[in-house]
């Protein structure tokens, strides 16, 4: 007979702590809390042997997100799979910028995110501005399953398209476009290290300088602009002067650059005249 309080020890050769008890209260369906008050509590063999699966997964490296099927993101629990990338507290920042973004008429703005994946993007904007009009779009079909899940679980409203970037949006025109494209350089070793070997390559990586998707978005973006309306992207640590650039060369004005929690400079964007 194994305890909650062996399992977790024994685990503990593998995980840190916190790892273990995360993966053995997803078995258990109980929170951590509950583990550490009934750690006498006898597991059954189901239970242990599931346990044990996602123990020896996530010591063979796959994420924690993926095993327990969530993460938690501006405060809001979404679900994930290897279909989406896993959301980082870095794209917080994201949203923090466009919230406070003054776009068309406020809470009522068109807003477009492109690449949604998992939806976090999205949902979040569409649950704080409720009135604005939310487009999402992806070209994975299976990025789009997960993100329609998240939003009818959380109760947002907002379309959801099939597309490749602007492919499917002729003519249509938004007050924000916000967007966390992939941008990593596709001979990156981080690729192939940490939990990024379990990510969609598709959404990590973009080119032999990693700013292939963001050169489309950016030329692209002035054609589904309002007048006044505003790009902010995503981007890695070492390319803000090019973006910068990009955003520039596109005729955007009112550039701005944003860093994150580690002080790099992580969000660019700007307005259309």
């Amino acid at each position: 007979m194994t305890s909650v309080a062996a399992a977790l020890a024994a685990a503990r050769a593998k995980l840190p702590a916190s790892e273990a008890r995360l993966l053995l209260g997803h078995v258990m369906g109980r929170p951590a809390a509950w583990l550490i008050s009934h750690d006498d509590r006898v597991l059954d063999e189901d239970e242990l042997l599931a346990f044990a699966s996602l123990v020896a997964r996530r010591a063979g490296g796959e994420p924690v997100a993926y095993l327990v099927g969530r993460r938690e993101f501006f405060g809001r629990e979404f679900a994930v799979s290897s279909a989406v990338l896993i959301p980082r507290p870095e794209t917080e920042l994201l949203v923090d910028i466009a919230l406070k973004a003054k776009v068309g008429a406020g809470e009522t703005a068109r807003i477009l995110d492109l690449g949604t994946g998992s939806g976090c993007i999205a949902v979040t904007l569409a649950l704080e501005f409720p009135l604005a009009q939310v487009t999402a779009v992806d070209a994975s079909a299976a990025a789009l399953e997960v993100a329609q899940e998240n939003a009818e679980r959380l109760g947002a409203t907002l379309r959801l398209l099939q597309s490749n970037w602007f492919d499917q949006l002729p003519g249509e025109r938004f007050d924000l476009i916000v967007a966390n494209p992939p941008y990593i350089a596709a001979a990156d070793p981080h690729l192939a290290a940490g939990d990024l070997r379990h990510e969609p390559a598709a959404a990590l990586s973009s080119g032999a300088d990693g700013l292939d998707a963001i050169r489309r978005i950016i030329a692209a973006a002035p054609a589904h602009l309002t007048p006044g309306g505003q790009l902010w992207l995503e981007h890695g640590y070492d390319q803000a002067e090019a973006v910068r650039e990009l955003l520039a060369a596109a005729g955007l004005s009112d550039i701005g650059q944003h860093r994150d929690l580690a002080g790099i400079v992580r969000v660019s964007g700007g307005r259309l005249k």
